[in-house]
């Protein structure tokens, strides 16, 4: 995944799905996955987010190693907007 964005590495799809489930199951009642990029370990993370405002919060106030790529719902999985 994230094939296009001339990192060092691409996300493993079976990781991508471990994430989501991941998140699904906690107990913390996360909502959201938004998916970063680390420029010093070079490698992806996932945040787990409670709702949507904590995606556009947390791409305000990224520091400059980490870079939002992506957001998604973790119930229906579909992809969201960065641009909020």
């Amino acid at each position: 995944m994230f094939e296009t964005y001339n990192f060092s590495k691409t996300l493993d799809e079976d990781l991508f799905d471990i994430w989501l489930e991941k998140g699904r199951n906690s107990r913390m009642g996360y909502q959201y996955l938004l998916i970063i990029w680390d420029t010093l370990e070079e490698d992806f993370r996932p945040i787990y987010l409670e709702d949507r405002d904590g995606i556009s919060e947390y791409h305000d106030i990224t520091a400059k190693q980490e870079v939002p790529i992506a957001a998604y719902d973790l119930y229906s999985e579909s992809k969201i907007s960065l641009d909020q």
